[in-house]
């Protein structure tokens, strides 16, 4: 009887899982692991990661290398002593690719019939192209044409020297341009930057192609296409190519300035770091003593122009006023902290939960471009009234009611420092001592204030500012010249990561990339 029953119950359930089997693709489908998405789904979270990475790596990567800030320690192994461990290159590498794929998808589905629109394609494009400058002007030479295939099984993506990567990215942002210009709407909601308006995309998308070809200004077998482009877009043909023309059209994420870790546009200084641990670096002298000889109303605690205090800098004077570090100090010398980020509770100085720090690109960066263009004779109009402009509204980003008017009392009070003045009478430019470039590029250096690793690029393409050497400097006092490729890439991608040496000519923080080289 045990034998009948054991074969009627087996009987019994063979016969329920083979009834099961009638749609079980359906019901066993996941239905939170999307497998695919519409365009508007895709674009904001990889804003806020790209952001994110660029935030974080900007406090403790780029600031410590350009002297905004100093983190006290006595590791020989510091940023600020151009001696970083190899593993620090991971984070923006890890960051970027993925969200790359996500830009490639963006543009790839808002091609399909069904979600056909030329916007979208268009942001896509600016977005690869912003963040694929930033990869190839960290690392040199990196995956591009092959990069972000893994879903179609290329795990082991060949490596694009930065000439070819150039070449392509002033070609996606041409396109970019001629796609925007129809000005297909989009979801307002998908877009944390513009909220939906085409036509600042379109000038974002052209400022950032200013941006990319100065940076390859000075390389000498593209220098005269550069220029040329340069003085297209500016003089012959500027209404093809619109730009920033203000502030309020400079490309932001502005967060919501709010300590709501669950909000999704929670600044990242406020999800990733404590109050304590945001204010440990120290500023840096370079940065802060030159703020203070000039009364600049962005450190300014007074609040002598009636906006909120946390529109300024964040920056708190420690107990000897505004005084901070000297950089590239040695091990065991006394150093003390005295100014720092201030980010203390709810006070109105917070720079970690300030919404203005999303920064991607800002109308004060295109005027010191344009300025730069002008002084070298590529361009028509004034240098020095680009120049102030750049001035105004790098000031007038922080404090909005300082004076965007640069014949204004507050600026023209201001300008009239005699290290801020424009003075025809420079030369163009000079390894020390002052120069027009030196001018234009310590004001160019604080409008970047917080924007990725853009103050480490330009440093390493013009030499300025001009940055003191301390006594503590490792690697034969040179600036670092890129990071080094992420060190699992050499077991990952072992062939193409050995090509990619070769053509290089090495793989640590002295080997120049392609627009470094004469």
């Amino acid at each position: 009887m045990k034998q009948i029953t054991y074969i009627i119950t087996l009987l019994a359930f063979i016969s329920v899982f083979l009834g099961c089997d009638k749609g079980f693709d359906r019901e066993n489908t996941d239905p939170i692991n999307i497998i695919s998405s519409s365009p508007d789904k895709l674009l904001a979270p990889a804003l806020v990661n790209v952001l994110t990475g660029n935030m974080v790596r900007n406090r403790n990567f780029n600031n410590e290398l350009m002297q905004v800030t100093v983190t006290q320690s006595e590791d020989d192994f510091t940023v600020f002593r151009y001696n970083f461990r190899p593993n620090i290159a991971d984070y923006t590498w890890n960051i970027w690719y993925p969200e790359l794929t996500n830009f490639r998808d963006i543009y790839e589905i808002a091609s399909r019939p069904e979600y056909q629109n030329d916007s979208y394609k268009g942001i896509a494009l600016v977005c690869e192209a912003w963040v694929f400058s930033l990869l190839t002007d960290t690392y040199g030479d990196v995956p591009f044409k092959e990069a972000n295939q893994g879903k179609s099984g290329l795990v082991e993506p060949s490596f694009d020297t930065q000439k070819e990567i150039y070449t392509a990215l002033l070609a996606k942002l041409e396109e970019a341009n001629t796609l925007l210009t129809a000005n297909v709407a989009i979801e307002a909601a998908s877009d944390p930057v513009y909220k939906g308006d085409i036509a600042l995309w379109r000038k974002f998308c052209n400022s950032l192609h200013l941006r990319l070809l100065l940076r390859l200004s000075g390389k000498q077998e593209v220098a005269g296409t550069m220029i040329a482009k340069i003085k297209e877009m500016v003089d012959t043909n500027p209404a093809k190519y619109p730009v920033f023309t203000s502030n309020a059209e400079s490309a932001v994420l502005k967060w919501n300035g709010t300590t709501t870790t669950t909000d999704p546009y929670t600044s990242p200084y406020v999800i990733n770091l404590r109050e304590n641990d945001f204010i440990i670096p120290s500023m840096c002298n370079f940065f802060i003593l030159k703020l203070d000889e000039w009364k600049d109303p962005r450190i300014d605690i007074g609040a002598p122009y009636g906006v909120s205090a946390r529109n300024r800098l964040g920056i708190a004077p420690g107990s000897g006023g505004f005084i901070g570090i000297d950089s590239g100090y040695e091990p065991g010398s006394k150093e003390l902290r005295q100014a720092y980020f201030y980010s203390f509770g709810n006070s109105e100085f917070s720079l970690q939960k300030n919404p203005l720090t999303g920064m991607i690109m800002t109308y004060a960066e295109l005027q010191f471009i344009l300025a730069e263009a002008a002084a070298k004779g590529w361009i028509s109009g004034s240098a020095q009234t680009f120049y102030y402009t750049g001035i105004a509204n790098a000031i007038n980003y922080w404090v909005p009611n300082f004076s965007t008017n640069i014949a204004g009392t507050a600026f023209t009070t201001y300008v009239a420092h005699p290290d801020i003045a424009w003075n025809n009478s420079l030369p163009l430019d000079a390894a020390t001592g002052d120069s027009k470039m030196e001018r234009i590029h310590i004001q160019k250096y604080y409008s970047l204030f917080l924007t990725d690793f853009q103050q480490w690029f330009e440093y390493r393409r013009t030499g300025h500012p001009i940055l003191p050497k301390g006594a503590g400097l490792k690697n034969g006092g040179k600036m670092p010249a890129r990071m080094n490729y992420p060190v699992y890439i050499q077991s990952a991608n072992p062939s193409n990561y050995s090509k990619a040496v070769a053509n290089m000519g090495g793989d640590d923080m002295n080997t120049l990339v392609w627009w470094q080289k004469p």
